[in-house]
């Protein structure tokens, strides 16, 4: 049970994506984008060469994932959306 609100995720969420995570996928040509959170499920966009990168899914699982894990709450739950559905969350 997460003991947290979807607001109350905002802000450490985006401020780890902000400082630790964008930075690092950077380096690679890479960058990510918090989407929106619902219900504890932190809806991330990877952007840049991390599209269509083979590694993109290790990435979201052992960096992005972990990282928000780690310093917020291990029931989050992280959500890759592909570009151009970013209007249809619902359906992920």
């Amino acid at each position: 049970m997460m003991p947290f609100s979807d607001e109350d995720l905002q802000s450490p969420v985006s401020s780890i994506i902000k400082t630790k995570i964008a930075p690092m996928l950077a380096r690679d040509g890479g960058a990510i984008q918090l989407l929106e959170i619902r219900d504890a499920r932190v809806f991330v966009q990877l952007q840049g060469s991390c599209v269509g990168c083979s590694a993109s899914g290790s990435t979201l699982k052992y960096i992005v994932e972990k990282e928000l894990k780690a310093a917020i709450h291990p029931d989050l739950e992280i959500v890759n959306v592909p570009i151009g559905m970013e209007d249809k969350l619902e359906e992920f």
